[in-house]
C-alpha cells in the first residue's frame, strides 16, 4: 500500500466535493448562451455548406478537464477562440475528426459522402474557414445578448490531444473546473454527432453574470425635463402636472404645413441623374503583399484579410462605401443583405 497521501483536489474528486459552487440560474444562462450564439453560427455554417445544419438545445455540464480527457482520450478538431474585448479568456470548439471531415470534403466542393480522414493541411484550412465563420456569427450574437462589443482574436484550428489543452491557457489544465456545452450536430444524413464548447468555469460564470444582468436592467423611466418652450414663447408639449403621483396630460404636437424645398427646375435637374448608371461593388476585405509573396500564390493558397470572421462587408458605390451587409446565398447566387448605411456626413467625407 502506497503512503503517498492524497491532495486535496484529489480529495475532492473522490468525494466529489465542489468547492466552487454554481447556481441553477448561472447554469441555465450559460445554456442560453449557447443556444443563442452557436444557433446563429448554424446558420452560417448552412449557408456555407449549402447543406441543412441544425444544432439542438444545449446541455450544460460543469465538469474538470482530468474527466473530459478520460471521456475523450482520442485527438479532435479544436479552434482556440480568445477573447479580446468584452470577456477576457479561452474557450475550445471540439468537433469529432471524422465530422470534420465531412465538413473539409464539403468546403472542397465534395459531397461528403466519402471524405478524406486523414486531415492534412488543405483539410483543416477548409474546416477552419467553417468554424470561423460559426464562431464570428456567435460572437456578434454575444454582442448583442450582453448589449456590448464582444470581440475575438482571428481562431486558431488544430488537432488536438485533450491533455495538451493546458498550453493554450492554463485556465484548462487537468484539475481545473469547466463548463462543458454541447450541441447535437446534424448535416443533412452526412452528420449526426456533437459538437462541445469548453469553457472555463471562471469564464463561464462571467458570461451567466453579464446575461443576468442584462436581463435583470429595469426599464427606463421617464422623467419630464425643464420646460424650455415656455422661454422661447412657444406653448409646451405637455401639460401641467398637478401632482408628482398623477399622470402628465399629453397634447398632440401641431406642426406647421412643410412647403416644398425644390422648385420645378431643381426636380427636373434632379431626374436628369436618376439613369445614370453606377458601379456597385463588395468588399470582402484588404491586405498588403509583397511582390515576392503574390509570386509565390497558386492554386489553393490562402490569403488572409485585415477583417475578423463574421464582421460585415463593405458596399461600394462607385468606389466609395456606401453601405454594410452580410454575405447570403440567394437560389445559389450570392447576395448582400444590407444592414447598415453609411451616415450622409460620412458619405460626404467619402467623396471628398
Amino acid at each position: 500500500m502506497s503512503n503517498e497521501r492524497l491532495s486535496q483536489e484529489e480529495i475532492n474528486a473522490l468525494l466529489n466535493d465542489d468547492p466552487v459552487e454554481i447556481t441553477p440560474m448561472e447554469k441555465d444562462a450559460m445554456g442560453e448562451i449557447g443556444n443563442i450564439a452557436f444557433g446563429s453560427g448554424a446558420t452560417a455554417l448552412s449557408l456555407l455548406l449549402n447543406k441543412r445544419v441544425k444544432l439542438t438545445t444545449p446541455t450544460v455540464t460543469i465538469t474538470t478537464m482530468r474527466q473530459l480527457i478520460k471521456e475523450h482520450p482520442t485527438p479532435c478538431v479544436a479552434a482556440e477562440v480568445a477573447y479580446i474585448k468584452g470577456l477576457q479568456g479561452t474557450n475550445l470548439l471540439l468537433l469529432e475528426i471524422e465530422d470534420a471531415a465531412v465538413i473539409a470534403d464539403l468546403m472542397q466542393g465534395g459531397d461528403g459522402s466519402a471524405p478524406k480522414m486523414e486531415l492534412e493541411e488543405m483539410e483543416i484550412s477548409a474546416i477552419g474557414e467553417a468554424m470561423n465563420q460559426m464562431i464570428g456569427k456567435a460572437s456578434t450574437s454575444m454582442s448583442s445578448l450582453f448589449n456590448t462589443r464582444v470581440e475575438i482574436a482571428p481562431p486558431k484550428t488544430r488537432i488536438l490531444d485533450l491533455d495538451e489543452a493546458e498550453q493554450i491557457d492554463e485556465a484548462l489544465s487537468d484539475n481545473r473546473k469547466i463548463a462543458k456545452i454541447s450541441f447535437r450536430l446534424e448535416i443533412n444524413k452526412l452528420v449526426d454527432s456533437s459538437l462541445m464548447l469548453i469553457i472555463p468555469l471562471d469564464l463561464g460564470r462571467e458570461m451567466a453574470a453579464s446575461l443576468l444582468k442584462e436581463e435583470e436592467k429595469p426599464e427606463p423611466a421617464v422623467t419630464p425635463g425643464p420646460d424650455l418652450h415656455e422661454e422661447e414663447g412657444l406653448q409646451p408639449l405637455v401639460g401641467p402636472v398637478k401632482s408628482q403621483e398623477e399622470e402628465a396630460i399629453i397634447q398632440p404636437v401641431q406642426f406647421a404645413p412643410i412647403s416644398p424645398s425644390q422648385s420645378p427646375q431643381e426636380k427636373s435637374n434632379l431626374n436628369l441623374l436618376l439613369d445614370v448608371p453606377l458601379q456597385i461593388s463588395v468588399e470582402l476585405g484588404s491586405t498588403r503583399m509583397r511582390i515576392k509573396e503574390i509570386l509565390e500564390l497558386g492554386m489553393g493558397s490562402i490569403v488572409e484579410l485585415d477583417r475578423l470572421a463574421g464582421e460585415p462587408v463593405d458596399v461600394l458605390v462607385n468606389g466609395k462605401i456606401f453601405a454594410r451587409g452580410e454575405v447570403v446565398v440567394i437560389d445559389e447566387n450570392f447576395g448582400i443583405k444590407i444592414t447598415d448605411i453609411v451616415s450622409p456626413v460620412a458619405r460626404i467625407n467619402n467623396l471628398q
